[in-house]
């Protein structure tokens, strides 16, 4: 039994540090398979697009982000800049865009 309450206690820590952002694209039963900007991905396929990284199920494409969200830095001093081009992200004074912040801690 502690076993058991072992094993819920961590997957409720796990479930409340965890902060991807996802989404499900329906499948489509005729193709078997998934459709994503008109290009058609048999189950199982995965694929990166957008700084999601996805995977074809029988029920349609999940994709989940794949970068984390800085947190833990002065709002009032620093702001985030997202980087497309890398899929990622740094925090920057606001006032000196050039000089990084420090930050405490990462969600997604």
């Amino acid at each position: 039994m502690k076993g058991f309450l072992g094993f819920f206690l961590a997957f409720g820590m796990l479930v409340t540090l965890c902060d991807a952002a996802c989404f499900i694209e329906p499948a489509n039963p005729s193709i078997k398979g998934c459709v994503q900007d008109g290009i058609r991905y048999p189950y199982g396929a995965t694929w990166v697009k957008d700084c999601n990284s996805c995977t074809c199920y029988q029920d349609g494409a999940q994709c989940c982000t794949t970068y984390g969200r800085p947190t833990g830095f002065d709002e009032k001093k620093c702001h985030l800049v997202f980087h497309t081009e890398s899929c990622s992200y740094s925090v920057v004074e606001k006032d000196n865009p050039s000089k990084t912040c420090e930050f405490t801690g990462m969600v997604g």
